[in-house]
């Protein structure tokens, strides 16, 4: 037990010591939370006896997994089943791998990303005879996200027979959305809402399975739990009713993803939800300079919806945060890149550890033009997703074939290269395998011969994959791709074509499965590396590249870099106008957090940078509000800034939206009893803070009653 709780500091010690009950640790940035996690699980497996199959450890990517589940392996030995460190989806892909037949869906069910949800979309249109175009793509998933927004469509696609005819369903989204519902059945196929929403069906229509699921996690330990949705919430609560044992760790100081669904509220108003809870605070930083930290804390502290904390560190001082003003794009971009060539010429600082920061991709150009001037390496995060590369697409769509067969990689690959299976083909192989009730690949099969696909390359792909399906039982996963790329031909497509980027790619991508298969230190199958890769996310990546980083802060979360940048800090850029006219006080809170997370990446050196001149639609451009907010002596000032232009700055944000005084912000807490001019007296028993809303119960009504936060008339009762 010593030597697990060694090391650790004393708040972290309680946090890896504390099993049983609900407890919510808020763990700031920098903080050792994921040592605190992964020393708990190592704790309960080794002081308590506990079968890691019994725990359940969220994480929000599948990076954040591995990392946790080597860590732990580190602690417990490597021969232990980790299979339920996992992402909220890779959980849920667990639970319906069991139970889905229950809704005569197969347990081999394909994943869905949005290319594949676009191949579908593609299909309709052809069949529907209407013109493509992205925007309208948008549109159709904006509003197939919505209707996913809850379970009701589930029971649609789980019903046994014939589903409602397109044309009967409405205007013609609504006739596209039926019909891609009517695809998705077919192939099969789960999108990431669906992973959620049938895993709460099959709990709501067989309480067996939750009851069994609840029965086998004694231990729910959930990490970032600040980012968690309602729904993500809701499957945590459940699950941990029959024994109790909720453990939540995060920083409400650090959600950034109000706009996705999360809610910092399940973090903040923890102990309303969970009675007894215990909460322990992790705020000492191991990251950052004190220097850092300060700007840091003075900045978030003017957020209202958090829970009050104050980061200390005792790592050794450093430099001051430097603010820049530049008298335009070109000066601060100039001044930025000057300042990164001084680290690595005159102080050895390696490129990999400077990160540069925006709101929003369109500032990475003007920094971009500047380091290719300079002729200094750069990678930009959270550009073209490597797992939405269409080679990459492609060749994994060739592993799913030899694992499941499936129409949608069916139809990405029969005629890649090509093998003459074109439209008309293909509209021959779709009606004929829904008529037969087979899938396309079995379809190819057993009409190999037919007429219609004669003089195709058909039976040379049936016997590629029929022999890689063979070899599949034998080798490693890296090998069998290998193969398969060779033996379809589809090596020497690429090759042909003269993309050296895109044989780059593919060799990138056998490199990684190798190392994948070697840090697993275990026999890794063909249904599980799909299972993992079709679960990946754009927060998955390797920043190990000796290259200078570029990213949105949104794409920096969970990092921490020795020297960081943080450009374009501009009014109407940071925070940003739109969120602002959308969601208002809640969305400046959600800004200042984002300007939180981008301060708390840096380790050693932090820099700020605006300039002046005009923005897109002509503003002028003044230094952010965050900028004023934060003590003036925690930064030290470098450019011209014309007094005349601070003063005009700080008018433009007093007049334009700004939060209204503290006091009339704060408002009244849960719980107080309060007057109002018609309903009387009453108890505020919730607050709605995305709608601005209390929920109140008065006394003489016979429901709660949504009463705006910013009504004047509303009187707090003062106990006598």
């Amino acid at each position: 037990m010593e030597e697990l709780l060694n090391g650790l500091n004393e708040a972290q010690q309680e946090a890896a010591a504390s099993t049983e009950g609900y407890i919510r640790v808020i763990a700031g940035a920098g903080s050792g939370k994921t040592r605190a996690l992964t020393h708990r699980y190592a704790y309960i497996v080794d002081e308590l006896g506990v079968e890691p199959s019994n725990i359940l450890s969220v994480t929000f990517t599948n990076k954040a997994a591995n990392e946790m589940k080597r860590r732990v392996k580190k602690l417990i030995g490597g021969e232990q089943d980790t299979g339920f460190i996992t992402t909220y989806h890779g959980f849920c892909v667990r639970v319906l791998r069991e139970d889905i037949h229950r809704l005569f869906y197969p347990k081999n069910f394909t994943i869905l990303d949005v290319e594949d949800q676009k191949i579908l979309l593609r299909e309709i249109f052809e069949d529907m005879e209407l013109k493509m175009n992205d925007k309208t793509f948008k549109r159709i998933l904006d509003k197939l996200g919505m209707l996913k927004g809850n379970t009701h469509y589930v029971h649609q696609l789980v019903m046994r027979g014939e589903m409602p005819v397109a044309e009967e369903t409405g205007d013609l989204d609504s006739q596209i959305i039926q019909r891609y519902l009517k695809k998705q059945k077919r192939v099969f196929g789960l999108d990431f809402d669906d992973l959620l929403n049938f895993t709460f069906v099959l709990f709501d229509q067989y309480k067996e399975v939750l009851e069994k699921w609840q029965e086998r996690l004694f231990y729910i330990q959930v990490d970032e739990f600040q980012d968690s949705s309602l729904k993500q919430f809701e499957l945590v609560k459940m699950l941990a009713e029959k024994h109790g044992n909720l453990f939540v760790v995060g920083d409400p100081d650090q959600t950034i993803y109000e706009w996705r669904g999360a809610d910092p509220k399940y973090m903040v108003d923890f102990e309303s939800y969970f009675k007894d809870t215990q909460t322990i605070f992790l705020n000492r930083n191991y990251r950052s300079t004190p220097e850092i930290l300060s700007l840091g804390n003075s900045l978030i502290q003017n957020n209202y919806f958090r829970v009050d904390k104050d980061m200390v560190t005792e790592n050794p001082h450093g430099l001051k945060v430097v603010h820049y003003h530049g008298k335009d794009e070109l000066k601060e971009a100039k001044w930025v890149v000057q300042r990164i060539k001084e680290l690595i010429d005159k102080e050895g600082v390696s490129l990999k550890e400077i990160a540069v920061m925006y709101r929003a991709n369109y500032l990475s150009r003007f920094i971009e033009q500047e380091l290719i001037h300079e002729n200094i390496e750069y990678t930009i995060f959270g550009g073209f997703k490597f797992f939405d590369r269409k080679e990459i697409k492609d060749a994994l769509a060739h592993l799913r074939m030899v694992a499941v067969g499936d129409d949608l990689s069916f139809m990405r690959i029969v005629n890649v290269p090509k093998r003459q299976i074109g439209k008309k083909r293909m509209k021959f192989l779709r009606e004929t395998a829904e008529r037969d009730g087979l899938s396309l690949y079995e379809t190819l099969k057993k009409y190999a011969e037919h007429p219609h696909l004669r003089n195709t390359g058909a039976k040379d792909f049936i016997q590629s994959i029929e022999t890689l399906k063979e070899r599949s039982e034998e080798g490693s996963i890296s090998e069998l791709l290998q193969e398969a790329l060779q033996r379809t031909g589809y090596e020497a497509y690429i090759r042909e074509d003269g993309d050296q980027d895109r044989l780059d790619h593919l060799s990138e991508l056998l490199h990684s499965i190798v190392l994948y298969e070697q840090s697993l230190g275990e026999e890794l199958s063909l249904e599980e590396y799909l299972q993992m890769i079709s679960l990946y996310t754009d927060d998955d990546r390797d920043h190990q590249q000796e290259s200078v980083k570029m990213m949105t802060i949104h794409t920096a979360k969970g990092l921490e870099f020795p020297y960081v940048f943080v450009v374009g800090m501009t009014e109407n850029i940071l925070p940003n106008v739109r969120a602002l006219r959308q969601r208002k006080e809640r969305a400046l809170e959600e800004e200042r957090r984002l300007a939180y997370v981008a301060v708390t990446r840096a380790e050693k050196e932090l820099y700020l940078t605006e300039s002046e001149g005009f923005q897109h639609g002509g503003l002028k451009k003044y230094p952010s509000r965050f900028i004023f907010e934060v003590d003036e002596n925690l930064y030290n000032q470098v450019g011209d800034i014309d007094p005349a232009l601070l003063e005009e700055a700080r008018e433009f944000i007093r007049s334009s939206y700004h939060v209204k005084e503290m006091e009339q912000m704060e408002g009244y807490k849960k719980g107080v009893r309060v007057k109002h001019p018609v309903f009387g007296a009453g108890t505020i028993e919730d607050i709605d803070w995305k709608k601005n809303t209390y929920l109140i119960f008065f006394d003489q009504l016979k429901a709660p009653r949504p009463i705006s936060r910013n009504f004047k008339k509303l009187e707090k009762i003062e106990k006598s």
